[in-house]
């Protein structure tokens, strides 16, 4: 090969490896910037398939229980009324979600438990009206204390 062709080739392949960097830095913030809007959807729906997952997994549990041969009436009833009481939590839980929705907010969980009414809320931050409006919900519906009402932010 002629000098003159080597050069023009080396000439090509810088101008080609200064177009796929650029290319690189350009493509890699778009997915960055995307990765950073998705992330709380990314939380709201991870969390609500945790807690379907876990929730189907007890469920099976108890029917496991309930239906066996070898369990005592004791344990039958114990995990009919553990199923029955999950499948109310899950109920209210499911209410209050959507009454919190239908307040204007994009989207929120509820965990309930035994002394705390956990909230997270799709928001950068709440206002003290706002705070107020989730807690007069919560506590309508589920006659908790305002003491054990927790509500966290999360955008």
């Amino acid at each position: 090969m002629k000098k003159r062709t080597k050069i023009i080739i080396l000439s090509l392949m810088i101008v080609l490896l200064g177009v796929t960097g650029y290319l690189n830095i350009v493509l890699n913030q778009s997915v960055n910037d995307i990765n950073t809007s998705t992330a709380t959807t990314s939380y709201f729906s991870s969390y609500r398939n945790d807690r379907a997952s876990t929730r189907d997994q007890e469920i099976l549990y108890y029917d496991a229980i309930i239906d066996s041969d070898s369990s005592t009436e004791a344990a039958v009833l114990a995990a009919e009324t553990a199923k029955m009481d999950l499948i109310e939590k899950m109920e209210q839980e499911l209410a209050v979600e959507g009454l919190i929705k239908a307040q204007g907010f994009e989207d929120c969980v509820i965990s309930i438990s035994d002394t705390k009414v956990n909230v997270v809320v799709k928001s950068s931050a709440l206002s003290e009206n706002e705070v107020a409006q989730i807690a007069t919900v919560v506590k309508e519906q589920l006659g908790t204390n305002l003491k054990n009402i927790v509500i966290i932010p999360a955008e």
